[in-house]
């Protein structure tokens, strides 16, 4: 029995090892966590086998206890928000940027403009967006307002 006992609590403190590896280090599903659901899974059926009912619930608990325990110490110590990434991304995109392109400016529609596409601004390829509806390819084009990144055109004809 005392063997039995000393398997159990073995098993246990792997598992929760093992636990704490898998969740805190290499988190994802490894080696690691197979390895800790299968000790901490053995224990408790080697402790229902060995010690019975009562060994088994108290393994159950033991075991559960010590999951939420682990968890709320990593959680409250600062390993968490060491490993935590802690910038921000405060990039915005500006492809109008050193382009020039200004209201007047005309140019070619390199696609049919079916409301947006491409148009060809001095050698420049820009996106583009229809103001006045569907607009062929390779028809001359002219700039008739800009509103932020969006340049919107229209047939230079018209």
């Amino acid at each position: 029995m005392m063997t039995d006992i000393c398997i159990i609590g073995f098993l246990t403190l792997i598992g929760l090892l093992f636990f704490a590896i898998e969740v805190f280090l290499i988190p994802g599903i490894g080696l690691a966590g197979i390895a800790a659901g299968g000790s901490l899974l053995y224990a408790i059926y080697h402790a229902f086998q060995a010690l019975g009912t009562g060994g088994g619930w108290l393994t159950l608990a033991v075991t559960a206890a010590g999951i939420i325990g682990l968890t709320i110490a990593f959680l409250r110590s600062k390993t968490v928000d060491r490993l935590s990434l802690k910038t921000s991304i405060d990039y915005r995109p500006d492809p109008l940027k050193d382009t020039g392109l200004k209201v007047g400016d005309t140019g070619t529609a390199l696609t049919r403009l079916t409301l947006i596409g491409n148009a060809d601004f001095a050698g420049r390829r820009v996106e583009v967006k229809s103001d006045s509806g569907f607009i062929d390819e390779q028809t001359p084009v002219r700039i008739c307002r800009i509103d932020g990144n969006t340049v919107f055109v229209r047939p230079a004809n018209e």
